[in-house]
């Protein structure tokens, strides 16, 4: 076994396969490409499904890749185990209606024995126990010996309704050091001795609704090797965590905390950072930002876990975006899209963290109030628990250290409960959406002679889908997909709605309610058969609701203008992070760090404006990705794109990667008129605008408010400033003098109040009913008293909403003679059928029945007396 780094290997892998005639493929995005049931790439297969269901051609019948994955499931095993991460790269040979099990096996075992060089001897197989042919090949073919082949009733590979099949596991093995030394230990054992490096995953049946297998006509190959497993292996590490592709970023952890990896709560700590920072880094690069939901929310959880993590090392400022810059220095050449989104990433990671301090610092104060509420009980309630893990970000094992040093402990069983509730309300989500996926097959379709031809007004229907499958005919009242030879509908895409309208056929009607495209291009209708019937063949009438399309083609043209005056206003620094484009109005989303000022925001529309009163022509070209690049076509942020791209031109002004449709000219926008402006998570701001007849209606309308302002001021609209500046100046004047006749109401309060003042020996004590309004005022009064009398107790009550409320105030240098706010507080408002404390110098309490604030008041002197005694 020869010594290869984690990029020697990747690399080794990927030209091994290519000489057997696979197409390498870059890793696919981690957000998966239509398919709602995934919410992040956590396979390598994953972004292939479409090839292996046979619902898409692939690219190539071999493909093989290094695909980015993230997975969250077990992410509190993550640094506590030697393989378990959130971020790993999946190596990946895969075979559609190719070759099969006897290829797929002889070439595993090529690469891992001859490219690799492993040890024959140490490696192990298993097979599914009814799969004699490809126990035949391990052990006719390979010449494994029978007692290295296991068979295993867990090897067979399905995920319900679908391909399926067999699969069989290749282990290598550690050693007996590495095991648990008990006699019976071999492969499929919980120790660590034999280590799973290679699935074969054989896709020879597919499986029906009705639970039967039948044999797939193409039968597929779905291979997976872990990266990080397999350096694991040839660089001879206890665990991934030690190889080249993660520990120099433990390293410079080591150096931030000065901390000690030999300790075995530090090196846990030191490892999930490692871990995680490689998982916030890629999916960041892919488009991925912070928020409270999806992807977003589990990139958020990735990132407070690290920053948790890194309390827990000591390390109290800013430190997860100087990480990046090891994670480039690892990944970077096989992944150039970490380079080019570089300063996004760190910029993304400051923020998050900054903001996740403040948060920190609020989720212990509610650990405290938790902790402090529990206790003789000596219990903290699981849904107390999960309600910090879930919306603080709190881990459970944090909670749990941090309780059992003051004696509580946690309710796990209600945790748990709290956690499956959550997991399967997401599951249930999850299938919701993916219920909605209705494409049927479309691999016997020629993609080459489908187009989309705009203007067209009859088409042929080359195919008809119902609940996911095809069909010859559809009928009135029922839901249905539509693919035409050619079709002037454009497809929803880069953020745009899809086009709607009507197909009529001779002996039927069906209202087009929205228009897609499938990855390979092939534009799909959804539509509802409203007469007659439709059938495969016939020749329809097609038209688009032109007015529709025509104001969702000018607000995506504003949506390109308004997104190069950012980048002028703002800084380059300006991408975007998502869009919507209907026909009433734009969203946009884009990354900039602080909200936009009034000014800024008046200085773009002014920019789109200028360019849409130039009547600049909008031209639409198609070229490769790399004409493009040299063209100075932004590609926008967390998009995916073919070789060959849509480039839509706008003059100099803008030049942008994109499928949705514009106008011919800027003058056809009319007008833009931006309508908000606002913060939807970290580092990205949302604006929302108009053009057209929306713009238009809104000026109108805003004209006529004006008009009734004046009026109602009895000035010229020109005048409304004036005289509404005038206003405001008389408002403050008299607001002024409202607030001395206060302030002078308040001083005779407090002079009355201070009558009732009594002293137990050298104490001054004020107990009485306030003329306050609510808390801020009986503060207020509180404060004025005690420095009235000059140190001593305040203890004053109000009745407010037929609720009684205390403040009680003690001079500092009174409470060291024993005297407490919180103790002489509480018995006020337990007298009025309430409770409370606070700390010496001050508290604040409420109670229920407002008859009994004067018993109230007498029960806190009691307590004066007995604490001065």
């Amino acid at each position: 076994m020869k010594y290869m780094t984690g990029n020697e290997i990747r690399k080794a892998y990927l030209e091994f396969f290519k000489r057997k005639r696979h197409l390498q493929l870059h890793s696919f995005s981690l957000i998966p490409e239509n398919d709602p049931s995934l919410l992040l790439i956590g396979a390598g297969m994953a972004p292939l499904k479409p090839y292996f269901t046979g619902k898409l051609v692939p690219p190539s019948p071999r493909v093989t890749t290094s695909q980015k994955c993230i997975r969250t499931g077990d992410i509190d095993n993550v640094g506590r185990t030697a393989r378990h991460h959130t971020f790993f790269e999946m190596l990946g040979n895969f075979s559609f209606g190719d070759y099969f099990k006897k290829e797929a096996i002889s070439w595993a075992w090529e690469f891992l024995t001859e490219v690799l060089e492993l040890d024959t001897d140490k490696l192990y197989v298993t097979v599914y126990p009814d799969d004699t042919e490809a126990y035949g090949y391990w052990h006719t073919v390979i010449g494994l010996p029978e007692e290295r082949i296991f068979k295993c009733e867990d090897n067979f590979w399905e995920i319900g309704e679908g391909p399926c099949g067999p699969d069989s596991e290749i282990f290598y093995d550690l050693g007996p050091e590495r095991g648990c030394g008990k006699p019976e230990c071999t492969v499929g054992c919980d120790c660590d001795r034999y280590l799973e490096i290679w699935n074969l995953v054989f896709s020879q049946y597919n499986r029906t609704a009705e639970g039967k297998y039948e044999p797939l006509a193409k039968k597929n190959i779905d291979t997976g090797a872990g990266l990080e497993r397999l350096a694991s292996v040839i660089q001879q590490k206890e665990s991934n965590f030690e190889t080249d592709l993660i520990f120099p970023i433990i390293e410079e952890v080591i150096t931030l905390c000065h901390g000690d990896y030999t300790d075995p709560q530090q090196k846990v700590a030191m490892k999930v950072i490692a871990d995680h920072i490689r998982a916030i880094t890629v999916m960041i690069s892919d488009g991925i930002l912070p928020s409270n939901e999806g992807r977003g929310y589990v990139l958020r959880r990735v990132l407070r876990r690290a920053v948790r993590f890194g309390r827990l090392l000591g390390i109290r400022q800013l430190f997860l975006s100087g990480l990046v810059d090891t994670v480039l220095a690892i990944m970077g050449e096989e992944y150039p899209e970490l380079r080019e989104h570089e300063a996004l990433i760190k910029k993304v990671i400051n923020t998050e963290e900054k903001q996740f301090s403040e948060t920190l610092v609020q989720g212990m104060e509610l650990l405290d109030s938790l902790l402090a509420k529990a206790g003789t009980a000596k219990t903290l309630s699981g849904q107390e628990v999960f309600k910090l893990y879930d919306t603080y970000g709190f881990p459970v094992e944090l909670t749990e250290e941090i309780a059992a040093e003051q004696g509580v402990t946690i309710d796990m069983n209600g945790f748990a409960a709290a956690m499956k509730e959550q997991q399967e309300r997401a599951r249930a989500a999850r299938a919701d959406v993916a219920a909605k996926v209705l494409t049927p097959d479309t691999t016997s379709l020629d993609r080459q002679t489908l187009q989309y031809a705009e203007g067209v007004t009859t088409a042929t229907i080359v195919m008809l889908g119902k609940d996911g499958q095809e069909a010859e005919a559809v009928h009135d009242g029922e839901t249905i997909t539509v693919i035409l030879d050619r079709t002037p509908f454009h497809a929803e895409g880069g953020g745009q709605l899809g086009d709607t309208g009507v197909l009529t056929a001779h002996g039927g009607k069906a209202v087009v309610t929205d228009t897609k495209a499938l990855p390979n291009g092939i534009i799909y209708m959804i539509a509802g058969v409203m007469e007659g019937s439709l059938k495969k063949g016939e020749t329809v009438t097609v038209a688009v609701d032109t007015e529709r399309h025509a104001a969702l083609a000018r607000n995506h043209t504003a949506t390109h203008l308004l997104h190069t005056a950012l980048r002028q206003v703002l800084g380059n620094h300006v991408n975007q992070a998502g869009s919507l484009v209907t026909p009433d109005h734009l969203r946009f989303d884009f990354t900039h760090f602080s909200p936009v000022t009034a000014a800024e925001l008046r200085e773009a529309e002014q920019l789109v404006n200028r360019e849409i009163l130039k009547n600049t022509p909008v031209t639409v070209t198609e070229m490769n990705r790399e004409e493009a690049k040299q063209k100075g076509a932004t590609a926008l942020f967390g998009e995916k794109y073919g070789d060959v791209v849509r480039v839509v031109s706008i003059g100099d002004f803008s030049c942008e990667l994109c499928g949705g449709s514009h106008v011919k000219s800027t003058a056809e926008v009319g007008t833009f008129r931006i309508i908000s402006e606002s913060g939807t998570g970290t580092g990205v701001r949302r604006i929302e605008a108009i053009t057209g007849a929306a713009a238009l209606s809104k000026a109108q309308a805003e004209a006529q408010i004006l008009a009734q302002a004046a009026a109602v001021l009895k000035v010229k609209p020109e005048s409304l400033v004036t005289k509404l500046t005038q206003l405001a100046e008389e408002l403050k004047i008299t607001e002024r003098e409202v607030q001395r006749l206060k302030k002078d109401a308040a001083a005779a309060a407090v002079d009355r109040l201070a009558a009732t003042t009594q002293h137990y020996g050298s104490v001054a004590v004020s107990a009485a009913v306030a003329p306050a309004d609510d808390m801020d005022g009986l503060r207020t009064f509180a404060d004025l008293l005690l420095d009235k009398q000059g140190g001593g107790v305040v203890l004053l009550g109000m009745v407010h909403d037929g609720k009684v409320n205390f403040v009680c105030k003690v001079a500092k240098a009174d409470t060291k003679k024993g005297l407490h706010a919180g103790k002489i507080i509480k018995a006020a408002a337990q007298a009025a059928g309430g409770n409370g404390g606070g700390r010496p110098d001050m508290a604040q309490a409420g109670g229920k029945e407002p008859e009994k604030l004067e018993a109230a008041l007498r029960a806190g002197c009691e307590v004066v007396t007995q604490l001065l005694s």
